[in-house]
């Protein structure tokens, strides 16, 4: 009996270990992951404060790098290569599994690391040229030996860390998920930019607004949707003269829009919150008689955190900031002469054509009365543990057609048997921007920097220590008839395509404004002067009409000015609806409970602080009224998918046509009037709210309610930062919500020695062992910022440095 049970025991002990050390389909093996030798336990990190001497191949000189006491590297080269070589190796030391998840995602590899869950996800970026594009990109990388020399070496220097990794030092994620890293190249960088332009310019209306315009016409979707808002307040100030010529703008054609045809799934709307504030005060409106710019880019909040910072100091530049894991260079920051930011332009540079086929070979299309070829790449997408899947794309001169005629599309408003038109699949250089303006020195610098730049378009705020300020809508813009992509085109119309550029000489532009500060919001770029069409619609007025308004109230402005402003939580909204909404409310239909709830929005000050409970009420109430309003007219389903007029139109109405027949519900026998509208979504918001936090109490409070997440890339609880306590909003100047914000906050006063501020939400590791895993967190969320150390050379004493790295 004895032996039986020990053979037994044996067996199973075989068993586990055998079960535990091989993967079953896309699990990974989880004894490697619980080794004390090589699993999650070598992860754990302390607090190193010992110098270091690290030998690798593939610099020409030595290079020194300076560590402070928030694990910032500042990396002193004695030439450019060696700097991006430095930045590639202490960026993947630190970043490697994001660098090499986000690329995995852009070029459809996800299938690889988890199996046939992330196929469709895989098919859709192939499908949408991520390939293509970055394929163009690269080559135009390389053509240019400033940009190539800066893509290589910092390839070579991922690559010399990857190189001397051992299982047992591969970051926690590797081992949760069963891989191994491989090898960086060239490409990873380019697929990295193509990432960032998925995130800011793929948001596209074109499918709803067609099925919009076949719902109720051409006049009521003019009236509905204008091409310029009711309140405003653009980048470029109203009533700037343009000081140029504008080339000829290509007429409308007679049919500027194709018929729909059903669809399966919609596209994801762009979040209005995923967009940014920048500003730049002049030196009249300065402390300190200089210029002082500051930049918010708000995107999803993620950890490890979309920025890394650094300071790369070779005998070219000098210049600290904002880098980003995969892309050499600081993309926001300064050196001794200039600083700059971005916000997200939003300009229409996706647009869907219809393409008829041959026949159902598809090896030809009908465009300009002709058949012409289609091109088709083939896509082989490797899943774990399934045989590869191959993919054919069709490609046509317009772009890839995602899907045909039986394929359900992965993502929202995708049309079926459509080409889309993007312009990340152009052959850009945008490294150069960022490469120019590193070593920029003056106004002059910054628009040659500028004049290389594509996607995604960008509001660039500039200053510099000559006392210029400047901000540019910018980007690559196709040159197009006016509403050109507000519908779906027609892809066998020649006058239909993208008819060249428009000259970026052309592109919005002003310097040193009579008002005294330049600022964007992501808001319309400019008045309705400008002769040329960027797009239809942009995002919301209120973050830029508060931000404009401070501004202009601001006289001796410091750092900390603009530090306070980017914290703001009022809400423009509010101030500008309640008081036309609530003389509507027929409070006598009201509850007890409901009563309580409108006598906290009556006194409220429009602040969405932490503590408040009217911004949870009012974002609710909004919710509910726009609905109210808009869903019986303008129902949405996936054959056919619709959109709401925005905010603005809506609460246009309200003050301008509170007649309007838009306020009935046509689902119901009555007539409905806006009083009805505004009362019941007010009982309806109130009710939910009691049904989601209970009676009326502190559980209301926006921070709760709101409950802001800083999800772990691979969605892993584990490792995100879970309700955090922070106060702003959609729509606000402090736009943080429930999973977007400001993922950089910068703020530097230029002078003879400039001084900077900065924070994100996160810190330098990505390691979830690390003590710089989330030690900005706290500092983030209070809207404090760190003193950014700004060194003049290696060998300058600080007591916030920590220790000293020799790469040799």
């Amino acid at each position: 009996m004895r032996y039986t049970k020990a053979a037994l025991i044996s067996l199973l002990t075989f068993g586990i270990v055998y079960g535990l050390n091989r993967s079953w389909g896309a699990i990974p093996a989880f004894g490697p992951l619980l080794s004390p030798f090589v699993g999650f336990w070598q992860n754990a990190e302390s607090v190193d404060a010992t110098d270091e001497e690290i030998t690798l191949t593939g610099t020409t000189a030595p290079v020194t790098v300076i560590i402070d006491d928030l694990a910032i590297p500042h990396v002193f080269a004695q030439n450019d290569r060696d700097a991006y070589f430095a930045q590639g190796y202490l960026t993947a030391r630190d970043r490697l599994w994001q660098m090499e998840f986000q690329t995995h995602a852009a070029a459809g590899r996800v299938s690889e690391i988890v199996g046939d869950r992330a196929l469709e996800l895989d098919r859709y970026n192939r499908r949408l040229g991520m390939g293509f594009g970055a394929e163009r990109s690269l080559k135009a990388m390389l053509a240019d030996p400033r940009s190539r020399e800066s893509v290589e070496a910092y390839t070579a220097g991922v690559n010399a860390y990857i190189k001397q990794l051992k299982p047992a030092q591969y970051p926690l994620e590797y081992k949760l998920l069963g891989y191994a890293p491989e090898l960086w190249k060239p490409i990873k960088c380019a697929y990295f930019l193509k990432y960032m332009s998925g995130v800011l310019a793929l948001g596209a209306d074109d499918l709803n607004m067609s099925n919009v315009l076949k719902q109720v016409g051409p006049t009521v979707a003019a009236d509905l949707f204008p091409d310029y808002p009711f309140r405003e307040d653009p980048i470029i100030p109203t009533g700037t003269k343009w000081d140029f010529k504008p080339v000829p703008r290509p007429p409308t054609p007679v049919n500027s829009f194709s018929s729909t045809d059903a669809i399966s799934m919609k596209w994801p709307e762009h979040d209005p919150t995923i967009g940014s504030n920048n500003w730049a005060v002049g030196a009249q409106r300065s402390a300190t008689g200089y210029p002082i710019l500051a930049n918010d880019p708000h995107l999803s909040l993620s950890l490890p955190s979309i920025w890394y910072q650094m300071q790369l100091v070779t005998p070219t530049m000098n210049v600290y900031g904002a880098t980003m894991p995969g892309s050499p260079g600081v993309i926001i920051g300064f050196n001794k002469q200039v600083a700059w930011g971005v916000t997200n332009v939003g300009a229409d540079v996706l647009d869907f054509y219809k393409i008829r086929f041959k026949d159902n070979n598809r090896r030809e299309y009908w465009h300009d009365n002709q058949w012409k070829p289609v091109t088709r790449r083939i896509e082989t997408v490797k899943v774990k543990g399934q045989p590869a899947v191959v993919d054919t794309v069709l490609y046509t001169h317009h772009g890839p057609v995602m899907y045909m005629a039986g394929q359900k599309p992965f993502a929202k408003n995708v049309p079926v048997g459509y080409a889309a038109r993007w312009i990340a699949h152009e052959e850009s250089n945008d490294f150069l921007t960022y490469y120019l303006l590193d070593r920029a020195k003056n106004h002059a610098d910054y628009r040659k920097a500028l004049s290389y730049y594509g996607a995604p378009a960008q509001n660039f705020v500039f200053a510099d220590v000559a006392k210029d300020i400047a901000i540019s809508p910018n980007g690559r813009f196709p040159l197009k008839w006016k509403d050109q992509g507000k519908f779906l085109l027609d892809g066998t119309d020649p006058t239909h395509d993208w008819q060249g550029w428009i000259p970026a000489e052309h592109n919005p532009h002003v310097i040193n404004p009579a008002r005294g500060f330049v600022s964007s919001a992501n808001q319309s770029s400019t008045d309705p002067t400008y002769p040329y069409y960027i797009n239809w619609q942009f995002a919301p007025s209120e973050r830029g009409t508060r931000i404009n308004e401070r501004l202009a109230a601001m006289q001796a402005a410091t750092p900390d000015s603009l530090r306070l402003l980017q914290n703001d939580n009022l809400n423009i909204r509010a101030r500008n609806a309640l008081p036309v909404f609530l003389p509507y409310l027929q409070t006598q239909k009201l509850t007890e409970e409901q009563v309580k709830a409108l006598s906290i929005v009556k006194t409220w000050r429009y602040n969405h602080d932490v503590a408040e409970i009217a911004p949870t009420i009012f974002t609710e109430w909004m919710r509910q009224y726009m609905d109210a309003v808009w869903k019986d007219d303008f129902p949405s389903d996936d054959s056919s998918p619709l959109r709401y007029p925005s905010f603005d139109r809506t609460l246009q109405l309200a003050e301008k046509e509170p007649a309007a027949r838009w306020f009935d519900n046509t689902k119901t026998p009555g007539r409905e009037t806006i009083r009805e509208a505004l009362t019941q979504s007010f009982q309806s918001a109130v009710d939910s709210l009691s049904r989601q936090h209970g009676k009326l109490s502190e559980a209301w409070q926006w921070g709760n309610h709101k409950a802001t997440r800083i999800s772990h890339l691979a969605r892993l609880d584990a490792l995100s930062a879970l309700n955090v306590q922070i106060g702003g909003g959609n729509g606000i100047v402090n736009a943080t919500s429930e999973r977007n914000g400001p993922s950089w906050r910068m703020v530097v006063a230029l002078g003879p020695k400039p001084k900077a501020y900065g924070v994100y939400p996160g810190g330098q590791s990505g390691n979830p062992g690390s003590p710089n895993y989330l030690n900005m967190l706290e500092t983030w969320r209070t809207g404090q910022l760190n003193e950014l150390l700004y060194l003049q050379s290696a060998q300058e004493k600080n007591p916030r440095i920590r220790r000293k790295v020799i790469i040799k």
